[in-house]
């Protein structure tokens, strides 16, 4: 089913990018329709203390204002998963049952975290059990802290964590791949390496210990996870979108805009930093530059 109107943005993604976009383009008494698909990355995160006169908040109540801010600026918002994007004369935007036009699309859809197959995993999610070291490891200071992982970069980032937060570390990687340099330098930090695979983790009200198959328990209060996330980004996949070196995240201009004239990209999608303010920001951006075009295609 389609519609004849023809919106000035479609945002696709209703996280902290999207939203200040939405905000910023309704509050120029644009035509925007945001489609998200709820449960996003910021929705599940506890406890936001980095974001400016915020001590502390969590991301829903971040995305539930977000919401109630830009419905107040009629932003249309509805709840959906995009399916496909295609660029003809104008944007064309489903969600499997409708399809929608626009002149500009903004896609700030995030990503999903890679999490290991670990039993009352999502008991601690978000409370001790973290996957981020800008968003969260300041919660693991002075804390017993394993990092759980299965990459050289698992081992820098313990590294990291020892610098910054704590000096009781248990690296468990999945398997022996660490050159020796990294074994020597560990043992030079007093960061104690196990090579096995967690499967439970242990704990009431607080965590306890992180079990390995092998039945070996480790005391810990707070779990670092190191396996990467995934792109919610198929909807793009007809797009031939310019990515970076690795073929994995998309280039933008300073403006956010991707290789396709008119369709942005905020948050994690792009090769910037992974964090909500960051993402507000590049919303905000992303909104200007389509407000100045907008006005250019009325003159």
């Amino acid at each position: 089913m389609g519609e004849e109107k023809i919106y000035d943005c479609i945002i696709i993604g209703g996280g902290p990018g999207g939203l200040q976009a939405a905000i910023y383009l309704g509050r120029y008494n644009r035509d925007v329709l945001l489609i998200d698909r709820g449960g996003g990355r910021t929705w599940h995160a506890k406890h936001i203390e980095n974001f400016l006169t915020q001590k502390v908040i969590s991301g829903e109540e971040i995305i539930r204002r977000g919401v109630e801010q830009a419905r107040s600026f009629n932003v249309r918002i509805e709840r959906g998963q995009v399916t496909r994007v295609m660029k003809r004369r104008y944007f064309e935007v489903s969600d499997g049952e409708n399809l929608y036009l626009s002149k500009f699309v903004i896609a700030s859809s995030g990503v999903r975290d890679d999490l290991p197959p670990v039993e009352n995993l999502h008991r601690f999610l978000g409370v001790s059990f973290f996957t981020c070291l800008d968003c969260d490891g300041y919660r693991t200071t002075n804390k017993k802290l394993v990092i759980i992982g299965n990459s050289l970069e698992t081992a820098n980032l313990a590294f990291a964590m020892k610098a910054m937060y704590t000096e009781d570390i248990t690296l468990i990687l999945y398997s022996d791949r660490l050159p020796e340099e990294y074994k020597e330098e560990l043992r030079d930090e007093h960061i104690r390496l196990i090579i096995g695979r967690p499967v439970k983790i242990i704990g009431g009200e607080t965590m306890e210990a992180v079990e390995l198959r092998n039945g070996e328990r480790i005391a810990c209060e707070v779990v670092m996870s190191h396996f990467g996330f995934t792109l919610n980004d198929e909807f793009l996949g007809e797009l031939g979108l310019k990515r970076d070196s690795d073929k994995f995240k998309y280039v933008v201009s300073h403006a956010y805009e991707s290789s396709l004239s008119g369709l942005y990209i905020v948050g994690p999608l792009n090769t910037g930093d992974d964090q909500v303010v960051v993402a507000a920001g590049e919303g905000a951006v992303a909104a200007l530059d389509i407000k100045k075009r907008l006005l250019e295609l009325e003159g």
